[in-house]
């Protein structure tokens, strides 16, 4: 995963790379093979913020500070370097010429965020990191009214779960916008039209809203401004189905972990996007493991299993990972009269060569099939993190292809239960596509699948879908209008540059039990 020739192809393994020499004593090395790449391309900002690093591990502070004011005069956002690795930066940061710069420039409490979530029709969640342990707090004012806050929420970020905190606003009304401030430590740090968003429609009744989604977002420059192009669909919510960040080491220090969410959560085109949309996300091998991997069923095997879930929880807004007998990224959500069921597909995944095999184990798939037989909204979205539809990736078995009979155990429950409305969403695959599944018994199941949000790498189209797009990095968009007299989902691909590439529209008659 590490290689040269890797970092060389695919710049998500690039800093990884570097900071992997680093933490492994091999500084001289990441100095000398960050300076090549500097040299080859002086806008390669990644490996500019790694010798800065690399120079603090020598202890060569003059040299560092002098990398990282050339880091941020080409472009890199200061927050880089005051969200870390903390420790291994911490020569610099300590140093008064540091110090100095920082009262030039200004820099203020808020290293990452704000991140929208769990939002509901009377409530949202504020995630936040900043540069120390503070208070934070969030004022909600009605967008065009008096600036006489409404509502406001408080909380504290805390080192042990790496100055992060979640802050609860409740008291709102449905389908309403907002726009909100953010304060840490007394000092206003987000405000203004950016930062605004609408809660959802009343919970269990018609509405009218707008879900991105995706996965395989591998960290590339190039390709970050599809959160551009997302942002100018205006969705209400953000579903990020795995592959977000590409981990792949989970028995590295968890500073590498950390690093790995840390480039993404600093690029201005994405905290854009997410402090206006509410954004959920599960997990899929390259985030919580290695490729292609099955954790296992245990809760605390393999001994860093517990600590990557630690690590995952600690850069999203979800409402839920999972429960207290079974911890994970599952959880649902509800929007106005549709229901989203977001699955784990890898914490207690077993081998798919071995007997009757899980990919959800007991109690999730418990939660799911409870779900669905008690839910009473229009559409029933299953979220997963890997492909439902038979042959989406021919003779594997780490999609639902090598589950077969526990994804006949999910359909047949919803088929002898009659349960209506129920659409599939997927991801893994480096391609965005449809597929049909016909069944020999009630309505067919389509699996709506996004996954090349900003990899390189794409993967190739099947004679099986309705219609796939690789071409582009894109994203699945789902408007729902369920105010209709025959409810619609629409699905549409849409790529980069902001071009819808395929469009399919389900009415809620067509996924009904016929008299």
């Amino acid at each position: 995963m590490f290689t040269a020739k890797r970092a060389g192809k695919f710049y998500k393994r690039r800093g990884q790379r570097e900071l992997l020499a680093i933490l492994d004593g091999q500084a001289e090395m990441a100095v000398r093979e960050c300076q090549q790449y500097v040299d080859e391309d002086p806008e390669d900002l990644e490996s500019r913020f790694m010798l800065t690093v690399a120079w603090c591990q020598l202890g060569e502070v003059e040299k560092a500070f002098k990398a990282m004011e050339q880091a941020v005069a080409a472009g890199l956002p200061l927050a880089r370097f005051l969200a870390g690795p903390r420790d291994l930066l911490r020569p610099l940061t300590d140093s008064q010429a540091f110090a100095r710069y920082m009262a030039t420039e200004k820099a203020g409490p808020l290293v990452h965020g704000p991140l929208l979530g769990s939002v509901t029709d009377h409530s949202a969640h504020f995630w936040v990191r900043t540069t120390a342990e503070a208070p934070v707090t969030v004022r909600l004012f009605v967008e065009g009214a008096s600036q006489k806050a409404i509502a406001m929420g408080k909380a504290h970020s805390h080192k042990q779960v790496d100055y992060t905190a979640v802050i609860e606003v409740a008291g709102l009304q449905p389908a309403k916008r907002y726009t909100y401030e953010v304060l840490v430590d007394g000092v206003q740090v987000a405000s203004g039209p950016e930062h605004e968003f609408q809660t959802c429609p009343s919970q269990g009744k018609p509405g009218r809203f707008r879900v991105a989604f995706g996965g395989g977002a591998g960290y590339t420059p190039r390709h970050e401004r599809i959160w551009r192009t997302i942002d100018s669909f205006h969705p209400n919510t953000l579903l990020l189905l795995g592959d977000n960040v590409y981990i792949d080491l989970p028995e590295q220090p968890r500073g590498f972990h950390r690093y790995t969410y840390y480039r993404r959560q600093s690029r201005p085109e994405f905290r854009r996007l997410v402090g206006r949309t509410a954004t959920y996300a599960i997990w899929d091998d390259h985030d919580c493991a290695t490729d292609d991997v099955w954790m296992g069923p245990y809760l605390d095997r393999p001994g860093w299993k517990q600590a990557m879930l630690s690590v995952f929880r600690e850069n999203w807004n979800n409402p839920a990972y999972g429960n207290a007998r079974a911890p994970g990224c599952w959880f649902r959500l509800a929007i106005a009269d549709v229901d989203f069921f977001l699955l784990d597909c890898r914490y207690y995944r077993t081998n798919p060569f071995g007997k009757n095999p899980t990919m959800l184990g007991p109690v999730q798939k418990a939660w799911l099939m409870d779900g669905l037989q008690n839910s009473h909204a229009t559409f029933k979205m299953i979220v997963s993190s890997v492909p439902w539809a038979p042959g989406s990736k021919p003779g594997s078995r780490d999609t639902w292809d090598g589950f077969v009979q526990e994804r006949e155990e999910i359909f047949e429950i919803v088929e002898n239960q009659n349960i209506e409305g129920v659409v599939l969403l997927s991801a893994d695959r480096h391609r965005s596509d449809a597929w049909k599944i016909e069944r020999p018994k009630g309505y067919p199941f389509y699996d709506l699948m996004s996954s090349r949000l900003t990899n390189i790498h794409k993967h190739e189209c099947f004679d099986g879908a309705l219609f796939c797009y690789n071409e582009k990095c894109s994203f699945g968009l789902l408007t729902f209008d369920t105010t209709q007299a025959d409810p619609e989902l629409v699905y549409q691909i849409v790529n980069i540059d902001g071009q819808v590439m395929e469009t399919l529209k389900l009415r809620q008659s067509q996924l009904i039990y016929k008299k």
